[in-house]
C-alpha cells in the first residue's frame, strides 16, 4: 500500500496497462480480464487486477498529464516492482496521413518539460519505447489487419495549448500525434530498467478539427487494449 495506491503487495501484477481515465480502466478490466478485482480506489483512481489468457494483468488509471502519471508509475515500479508498463490512451493527430481511429505506436516522445527535467538539467534526454514491446505491438496490430503509425509523438504539459507555432514545428518534423503522458513514462522506465510503451488511438485531429464521437470510442479503444495485451505477453 502506498500514498496513492491502496493495493497490498501481491495484488498488482508484473504487467500494468495505464489508461488516463480511471473509468476506462474499469471498462477495459471488465471487457478484457477474467476474474477482475478492484485493487485500488484511492482518490477515485481505479485499478483492477485479473487475468488475460492465463496471464496476470493490472489495469490502473494514471490521471491526466505527466505529473499525475509520474506518481503512479513511480509507485508501481518502486513499491510493487512492476516490470512492464503500457500506456493505453487517446491522442490528437498531427500529420495528414494520420486519420481518426488510427493507431499510433510511439517510438519516441518529444517534450518541452517533464517532472524529470530537474534531474537532467541542461541535458535533453531522449525518451524512447522498449523495442521488444514496440515490435510485438506492431506485429499484433498487423495480425489484426491494422497498419499502425510508428514514430515520434509529442507529450505536451498543457491541454489547452496556445502555441500554434510549436505545433507547426512538431508537424514539420514528422511528429505523429500529441498526448500528455508518454515522455515521463519512457523516462521512468529507462531510469529503473523497466519496459514501457505507449499505444494510442487517434481521437481528434489538430489539422482538420475532426473528433471521434463518444459513442464510437469504445470499439476503437478496444483494438488498442487488445494489441497492448498481446504485445506484453508475446
Amino acid at each position: 500500500m502506498t500514498i496513492h495506491i491502496g493495493a497490498e503487495v501481491g495484488e498488482i501484477a508484473d504487467t500494468v496497462l495505464m489508461p488516463g481515465d480511471p473509468y476506462r480502466a474499469k471498462w477495459a478490466a471488465e471487457t478484457f480480464l477474467q476474474d477482475a478485482q478492484c485493487v485500488n480506489q484511492v482518490r477515485g483512481m481505479l485499478g483492477y487486477t485479473g487475468t488475460w489468457n492465463g496471464h496476470r494483468v493490472t489495469i490502473q488509471g494514471s490521471g491526466m498529464g505527466m505529473p499525475s502519471l509520474s506518481i503512479y508509475a513511480n509507485e508501481l515500479i518502486k513499491d510493487y516492482d512492476v516490470k512492464t508498463l503500457i500506456r493505453i490512451g487517446s491522442c490528437g493527430g498531427m500529420q495528414p496521413q494520420v486519420k481518426i481511429r488510427d493507431l499510433i505506436i510511439a517510438m519516441t516522445s518529444t517534450t518541452l518539460n517533464t517532472p524529470s527535467s530537474g534531474i537532467f538539467r541542461e541535458l535533453n534526454f531522449a525518451p524512447c519505447a522498449d523495442y521488444g514491446l514496440l515490435a510485438a505491438a506492431v506485429a499484433a496490430a498487423k495480425a489484426q489487419g491494422i497498419t499502425p503509425h510508428v514514430g515520434g509523438i509529442y507529450s505536451s504539459d498543457v491541454f489547452y495549448d496556445e502555441r500554434p507555432d510549436l505545433n507547426e514545428q512538431m508537424t514539420r518534423h514528422g511528429i505523429l500525434g500529441v498526448e500528455m503522458e508518454a515522455a515521463e513514462l519512457y523516462t521512468l522506465a529507462a531510469r529503473y530498467g523497466r519496459r514501457a510503451l505507449a499505444v494510442l488511438t487517434v481521437s481528434d485531429h489538430l489539422q482538420t478539427g475532426e473528433a471521434l464521437p463518444s459513442q464510437d470510442r469504445e470499439s476503437s479503444f478496444g483494438e488498442m487494449v487488445e494489441i497492448a495485451l498481446k504485445a506484453a505477453f508475446s
